[in-house]
C-alpha cells in the first residue's frame, strides 16, 4: 500500500517537473532572440505566474515522498536538483522580465531641459544663425521637431538643398551629421505638447515681470540665460535614499552633469526700478521670475483632489519640495519626511520635514514629493 502511494506520488512529482522542463524550454527560446515582443513578454509573465505556483504543489507532494521513504536520502537528493533547477530559471526569467521593464521605462521616459535663445527677427537667416549658437554650446542634434512656421521650414528646406548641391567629398563629410526635421500637423500646437509646455513656462511669468522695465538687447539676452537657468534647476528625482541626503536630479545633470548655483545677490523685490541701475534691474527680474515659478512649482506637481480622498502615500523619508519664500534664485528648499501627523479623523495633512534649516513642519499643500520619484502625489497632496 506503502509503494503504491509512493508511485502514485512519484508520478504527480514527475508531471511539475515535466513542466519545469517545458519552461526552461521556453526561455531557451526567448534567450535565442535578439528583441522580446509585447506578446512574448506577457507570455513569460503568464508562463512564470504559473510556475511560481509550481514550488508549493512540489513541496507538498516532496514532504510526503520524504516521509514515506525509508532511508530518505534519495527522496533529500531529487528535492535538491529540483531546487536547483527551480530557482535558477524563476532567476533568468525575473532579469528578463527586469531587463525589458528597465527598457520601456528608458523609452517611455524624458528629462525636458530648456535652451532659450533670443533673435533679433523671425527670418530663416536668424534661425540658422540660432542653430548654429546652439550646436556651439549644447552639440548637434540628430531630430529637430517643430511647428510649421514659415521660418522653420525655409531653414530646413535652405539645409536641404546645401547638401543636395555639394560636391561628392562635402556629402560624404556631413552625410552623419545632417540633422532630421520633423514637423508637427498645421494649425495643431497641442501635437508639440513637450515645449509648449517649456514654452509657456517661460511665457507665462515672463510676461508679467517684463513690465517692470524695458531691457536692450544684451540685457535680454542675459535676463533669458538666468530663466532658462532657473528653469532647467527645478528637481526631478532624489539622487539617493539616504534620509539624511537632501540632493536631487535636475535637467542641469544633463547638460553640464552638476547642480545650477547663482552667485549671490542682495534681495531687489522690495526695491523700485527707477532707483535700481541698469544691471540690477536685470536682477530684480530675476529674482521676480524665481519668486513665481519656484512657489507655482509645487502646485503645478500635485494633483488637486477632496480632503476625503486622501490615500497617504506619502511615506517617512521621503524626499519633498518645500514651496518657500524666502528662498534666493536656483536654491530649492528640499526636506526629508520624518514624521506625518493626523487629524481625529485619520487623515494625514500635515508633515514633520528635516531640511537645510532644521526640523519644520508644513501642511501637505505646500509640499510635494518629486515628479519622478517613486512616490505619488496624485491623492495624498491636499
Amino acid at each position: 500500500m506503502c509503494d503504491a502511494k509512493i508511485k502514485d506520488l512519484v508520478k504527480k512529482r514527475g508531471s511539475i517537473k515535466s513542466r519545469l522542463t517545458q519552461f526552461s524550454t521556453f526561455l531557451s527560446l526567448l534567450n535565442s532572440g535578439e528583441h522580446l515582443s509585447d506578446i512574448q513578454i506577457k507570455e513569460l509573465e503568464c508562463r512564470f505566474r504559473k510556475i511560481e505556483q509550481l514550488y508549493g504543489d512540489f513541496e507538498s507532494l516532496q514532504s510526503e515522498i520524504e516521509a514515506l521513504t525509508d532511508p530518505p536520502e534519495t527522496a533529500y537528493q531529487d528535492r535538491e536538483a529540483f531546487d536547483g533547477i527551480y530557482f535558477r530559471l524563476v532567476s533568468e526569467a525575473q532579469v528578463m522580465l527586469n531587463s525589458h521593464l528597465s527598457t520601456q521605462r528608458r523609452r517611455s521616459s524624458y528629462v525636458k531641459a530648456v535652451h532659450l535663445e533670443l533673435v533679433t527677427d523671425l527670418t530663416k537667416e536668424a534661425y540658422l544663425a540660432c542653430l548654429n549658437r546652439f550646436t556651439s554650446r549644447r552639440g548637434k542634434p540628430e531630430t529637430i521637431y517643430s511647428d510649421n512656421a514659415s521660418t522653420f521650414i525655409g531653414a530646413s528646406n535652405e539645409l536641404a538643398q546645401f547638401l543636395k548641391g555639394s560636391v561628392d567629398y562635402v556629402q560624404a563629410q556631413l552625410a552623419e551629421q545632417g540633422i532630421n526635421f520633423k514637423y508637427i500637423p498645421a494649425y495643431s500646437p497641442h501635437f508639440g505638447g513637450i515645449w509648449e509646455a517649456a514654452v509657456k513656462s517661460v511665457k507665462h511669468h515672463l510676461r508679467r515681470v517684463l513690465s517692470l522695465t524695458h531691457f536692450d538687447y544684451e540685457e535680454m539676452a542675459t535676463c533669458l540665460a538666468q530663466i532658462e537657468a532657473v528653469l532647467n534647476s527645478r528637481p526631478l528625482t532624489p539622487l539617493s535614499t539616504d534620509p539624511s541626503d537632501l540632493s536631487y536630479l535636475s535637467p542641469s545633470h544633463f547638460l553640464i552633469g552638476r547642480p545650477l548655483l547663482a552667485t549671490a545677490q542682495a534681495n531687489l523685490l522690495d526695491k523700485e526700478v527707477n532707483r535700481l541701475q541698469r544691471y540690477q534691474r536685470v536682477e530684480k527680474l530675476r529674482q521676480h521670475f524665481w519668486q513665481r515659478y519656484s512657489l507655482e512649482y509645487v502646485s503645478l506637481l500635485q494633483t488637486k483632489g477632496k480632503w476625503r480622498q486622501s490615500m497617504d502615500k506619502l511615506k517617512i523619508g521621503a524626499l519633498v519640495l518645500v514651496k518657500d519664500r524666502t528662498q534666493p534664485p536656483l536654491l530649492w528648499l528640499m526636506g526629508r519626511v520624518t514624521n506625518i501627523i493626523y487629524g481625529g479623523d485619520s487623515i494625514g495633512r500635515v508633515a514633520q520635514l528635516n531640511t537645510k534649516k532644521g526640523i519644520i513642519t508644513r501642511a501637505f499643500n505646500n509640499i510635494c514629493p518629486l515628479p519622478l520619484d517613486d512616490i505619488s502625489p496624485g491623492g495624498s497632496m491636499l
